[in-house]
């Protein structure tokens, strides 16, 4: 089926998962899954201090046109998270305070979107999160076909329904629903390492050096431990 389509039954992954995943953080998912699944930094948040993860609905609209966001919202549900992208870039003011006011009524946890935004006042005070290509109140229209629970492209990211998608101040990270189970078991892995790791650098008992085996490395890299004055003796410091 290569038509516009509004998919109404999509699998989602594990909403217990999911939140457990968002909990981790965008950094640390991303690193757990081989550092894959993230979001270019051109989609940033429009608040701080704000972390959230949810089960993907997708939407592919055409440029300038947001019809698709109004039917995406009867598919949305408790947990999930609406992710936006259009078949050509637009900076378009797509979204706005109505939009998120309907999808907070529905348990939405949020928009990622590759358009523009308005309302950001609006939004940051009714505690609706936002992560955009854009800030711009320019207007759209509501005329073009487009499809709901599709695959999309997110700034080089692939995004499916279902997906699970975790947005922070550091960026937005994509996790394929399958692989749901198994990321989580790697964030908390690498959560354990980090904690141990934070432990040993907060009470000086070890040098990242050290603990990472790194001394070895930069030897084979051919990098010298000198005084200053061999360092001068040598020239390396004069131009």
């Amino acid at each position: 089926m290569t038509g516009p389509v509004v998919v109404t039954d999509i699998a989602r992954a594990d909403a217990a998962i999911a939140e457990a995943l968002g909990v981790r953080g965008v950094a640390t998912v991303h690193e757990a899954m081989g550092r894959t699944g993230l979001v270019g930094p051109g989609i940033r948040p429009i608040q701080t201090d704000v972390r959230v993860a949810g089960t993907a609905v997708t939407v592919l609209s055409w440029p300038g046109d947001n019809l698709m966001i109004h039917a995406a919202i009867e598919q949305c549900r408790d947990g999930d998270l609406l992710v936006v992208a259009t078949t050509s870039p637009s900076s378009d003011g797509a979204f706005g305070d109505l939009f998120a006011t309907a999808l907070k009524a529905r348990g939405v946890r949020g928009l990622v979107t590759t358009t523009g935004v308005r309302d950001t006042a609006d939004l940051r005070e009714m505690g609706f999160p936002v992560w955009a290509g854009a800030v711009h109140a320019q207007g759209t229209v509501k005329a073009t076909p487009g499809s709901v629970n599709v695959p999309i492209v997110v700034a080089g990211a692939t995004v499916r329904p279902g997906d699970v998608v975790i947005a922070d101040d550091d960026g937005v990270v994509v996790v394929p629903r399958e692989r749901a189970a198994a990321v989580l078991s790697a964030a908390d892995a690498r959560v354990a390492k980090e904690t141990a790791d934070r432990e040993a650098y907060g009470s000086g008992a070890e040098l990242s050096l050290d603990r990472k085996g790194l001394r070895p490395l930069l030897a084979e890299l051919g990098v010298e431990y000198v005084t200053q004055t061999q360092y001068e003796a040598r020239g390396d410091g004069h131009a």
